[in-house]
């Protein structure tokens, strides 16, 4: 291979599973990766949005997704999303539903829907609170019951990925994407050894060999990098505008705790300041007292001394 060609990169991810001549891939790969959740194997597949090269040449393709129909008229959705963003979550859910309704045509009844599945492949993890790697979500209550066994969403975290050796056909396909831009088509390892990943190889070398494609892939490959570097600077931007707002809450916080703290002081003070005139008045109106007294004394005596003039 004269450049090493990375499966991951959205024009070969597309070519590989969703090209007509490659429908023997998808049907392998959605076999591998659905497995016990699918009611019998995937036998035959329509691709609903076909690879076309000219469309990626022109580098004016935006729906690099596959999308496809089963024998028995089940849905799929495969994507492969090389980043991770505070929004990825709600555009996974709504892109299944978005695929699930959208098979209700005006007047249709809704026994004719069928089992929708979405497989996406994420180059960075997303469900950071866990090792494992393959997520499966369907609609289930709390003890395990399903609402309406209809499909679901599978999430694949290629970061957290790391069997070896292979022992299943989704770990081979899970280890092929991970670790594709780093094989030689002429000195292929034992776990690539099956005739569909040599068939995926024949792909990844017509990237590689071909000036078109391979032109075609640089671009594409030239675009991510360029949106992975304006998601991190949005990424950088955000949590710098959280510091400053945790910041500048932090600061407001602080102000109303040193507020509340000199009224308490100042309604301290006035406390004081009141215990202190009331004692005070206390301590008048006890002098009062005592001159009255006094006074009454005084008043007392000189009426004795009276008396005892007049009668000595």
């Amino acid at each position: 291979m004269h450049h090493p060609i990375d499966p991951k990169i959205d024009c070969v991810f597309k070519a590989l599973l969703g090209a007509d001549a490659n429908r023997a891939l998808l049907i392998h790969f959605l076999n591998a990766i659905l497995g016990p959740a699918l009611a019998a194997p995937i036998a035959e597949v329509e691709i609903l949005n076909p690879y076309n090269d000219k469309e990626f040449l022109d580098d004016k393709l935006s729906i690099v997704d596959v999308k496809a129909r089963d024998q028995r008229a089940c849905l799929h959705q495969i994507e492969i999303q090389l980043l991770t963003h505070r929004d990825l979550r709600a555009r996974i859910l709504y892109a299944w539903a978005d695929l699930y309704s959208a098979q209700l045509s005006t007047g249709a009844d809704y026994r004719t829907l069928k089992p929708t599945y979405a497989i996406w492949l994420l180059g960075e993890n997303l469900l950071r609170d866990t090792a494992e790697y393959v997520h499966d979500f369907r609609l289930r209550d709390a003890h395990g019951r399903a609402l309406l066994d209809h499909g679901g969403i599978w999430l694949l975290e290629l970061n957290k990925f790391h069997a070896d050796p292979v022992q299943t056909e989704q770990e081979r396909w899970l280890k092929f994407f991970k670790d594709g831009e780093r094989l030689d088509a002429d000195a292929l390892p034992p776990w690539m050894q099956t005739d569909e990943m040599r068939q995926a190889m024949t792909t990844l070398k017509a990237f590689s060999d071909k000036d078109r494609a391979y032109h075609a892939y640089q671009a594409r490959q030239n675009y991510l990098r360029e949106q992975s570097c304006i998601q991190r600077d949005l990424d950088e931007l955000r949590a710098e505008v959280e510091r400053e707002r945790a910041n500048a809450e932090q600061e407001r916080v602080a102000k109303e705790q040193a507020r509340a703290a000199e009224q308490q002081a100042r309604a301290a003070e006035q406390r004081a300041h009141a215990a202190g005139e009331q004692e005070r008045a206390a301590k008048e109106a006890a002098l009062q007292e005592k001159d009255a007294a006094l006074a009454e004394l005084e008043r007392l005596k000189a009426q004795l001394r009276g008396h005892h003039l007049r009668h000595p």
